[in-house]
């Protein structure tokens, strides 16, 4: 066994096991996916390790403990179309793909999402489609999405992404206050969506999401 598969599974059984993950599907995944393919080159060596990769920009791939319970609390099943949003280099989107029928990943810079698409094809990963936009638009070309997934802190979720969600659908975002910072699940219902608690986590905001200051005199 190499180097890195044994460090794919030591992450699994130290960082993913221990959070109460427990689909088969979502473990799969993870046992399977070659995390140091999906990450900058300079963070190779430490794909592994159990804390969030920085991509510039205040921006961040996920640590794989906060990924996998996003996954395990929304629940995507093979038959859904899913919307990863600030996919990054490419990781959380594969990981999904090998749970959901279709995933389109969302990526605002050029060097990330080149690279998420050479990493994809090298990986015969066919079932995702790598578009490049501002994250607060989405992809509306694809919509409406059984399930939409956020990378990256958020303190808001604008309208427009709503209406992406098909009715019924779900939606998962880490939510930041200050410091703090929680996963809530968001169901589509009459055209708005209700919010769940999940569990707590911690993640940048990501610069689309951040609320506009006010200011009182």
């Amino acid at each position: 066994m190499s180097d890195n598969a044994t460090r794919r599974r030591m992450m699994v059984d130290n960082q993913i096991r221990p959070s109460d993950v427990t689909k088969f599907p979502i473990i799969q995944a993870f046992l399977s996916l070659k995390r140091e393919y999906f990450v900058p080159t300079e963070n190779r060596d430490t794909a592994y390790v159990g804390e969030h990769i920085q991509i510039g920009n205040d921006r961040v791939i996920l640590d794989p403990r906060t990924l996998a319970k996003m996954l395990e609390a929304v629940d995507v099943t093979d038959s859904e179309l899913v919307l990863d949003i600030g996919a990054g280099y490419g990781y959380s989107s594969a990981i999904i793909a090998y749970l959901a029928e279709a995933v389109v990943a969302l990526e605002s810079d050029d060097k990330p999402a080149s690279e998420m698409q050479n990493a994809l094809i090298e990986h015969g990963i066919d079932n995702v489609i790598v578009e490049q936009g501002p994250l607060l638009d989405g992809a509306a070309s694809h919509a409406p999405y059984d399930v939409i997934f956020v990378q990256g802190g958020v303190e808001f979720i604008p309208e427009k992404l709503i209406l992406q969600l098909k009715e019924g659908g779900r939606m998962v975002a880490l939510f930041m206050e200050g410091a703090l910072g929680s996963v809530k699940i968001g169901y589509k219902v009459k055209g708005g969506v209700n919010w769940r608690f999940a569990f707590n986590a911690g993640a940048p905001v990501l610069s689309d999401f951040e609320k506009e200051p006010t200011f009182t005199l």
